[in-house]
């Protein structure tokens, strides 16, 4: 495999508190498009990182609003105005015959709704690979070693900044990771 463009600058921590401290340095230092891979979680760890809260409860109210509210029109429109049935002289509708119904429609579209949106829209899956796999770094971040990675697609990205700040920050084997580009096999004729 042959290398290609610079997708970003790597370095490794094997201690908690120092990748965090490192997290803090590379926020203070204005670079927004980085990310740490750990083999456990780090708690505080997206603080430091000046990650913004997740939306996932704002799309897991509007899919249980959404059944609710499916829910009532669906049993009103059933019970009320397609097929009206006077069943001795109760009315047509009343909400509190379908609060089972409310219920059970409400968490499935609440169930579906954070399904759908943790996997496809933030978390952007299926990605079947990532650009780092090939790094020794980075494979190592799922056993031993936490892995920070300076992105080439931030604003402030310079290879020989990043290289500098990581290694300010005290990160050993600071490395360029370079994309690897997959030639296709020469076709021969027989």
């Amino acid at each position: 495999m042959a290398q290609g463009n610079v997708i970003a600058v790597m370095g490794d921590y094997k201690n908690a508190d120092a990748v965090t401290a490192a997290a803090k340095g590379i926020h203070a230092a204005g670079y927004t498009k980085f990310d740490i891979y750990t083999p456990y979680p780090v708690h505080g760890l997206e603080k430091a990182m000046g990650m913004p809260k997740t939306s996932l409860p704002k799309f897991a109210l509007a899919g249980g609003l959404f059944g609710l509210s499916s829910a009532f029109a669906l049993q009103y429109w059933s019970g009320a105005i397609e097929y009206k049935l006077n069943i001795g002289g109760k009315p047509l509708f009343t909400p509190h015959f379908g609060v089972p119904v409310f219920f059970e429609l409400m968490v499935l579209c609440t169930g579906l709704t954070v399904f759908f949106t943790m996997f496809f829209i933030l978390n952007k899956l299926p990605n079947w690979h990532s650009k780092y796999q090939y790094d020794a770094g980075f494979i190592a971040a799922q056993d031993d070693n936490m892995c920070v990675v300076l992105e080439a697609e931030d604003p402030r990205f310079t290879v020989e900044s990043a290289q500098a700040l990581l290694t300010k920050l005290g990160a050993a084997n600071v490395r360029v990771v370079h994309e690897t580009v997959e030639h296709d096999e020469p076709e021969y004729v027989n």
